[in-house]
């Protein structure tokens, strides 16, 4: 898995963001963001700043769930516009719940 500060890096050019635009979204220098990405340690309120300025979320997941959630992240299929279906075995269409959900249960809650 990528650094955090590589994940950063990745983001802000998906963004199509120079280091510069970061003090705008931010409020931190262009030197303070350079140092960021290239040295890290940034303190927590910090990271959670450059994160809002980044569209993203800042989110602690528990190790046992992690291959869950990469998972749901590689998915690259689209929504549909339809009802979720899936195929069973005999070839007929059911529902899938975890396609209205895809978060169902992964922390352990109760289904």
């Amino acid at each position: 898995m990528n650094s955090l500060l590589e994940q950063i890096k990745k983001r802000r050019i998906a963004l199509k963001l120079k280091q510069h635009d970061m003090m705008l979204r931010v409020g931190i220098s262009r030197q303070q963001y350079q140092r960021l990405e290239s040295k890290g340690n940034p303190r927590l309120d910090t990271l959670e700043l450059v994160a809002k300025g980044l569209k993203s979320e800042l989110l602690l997941i528990p190790q046992e769930k992690l291959n869950a959630v990469l998972a749901v992240l590689a998915d690259d299929n689209p929504p549909s516009t339809g009802a979720p279906t899936m195929l069973s075995q005999t070839g007929k269409e059911q529902s899938n719940p975890l396609a209205d959900d895809p978060w169902q249960g992964l922390l352990g809650e109760n289904e």
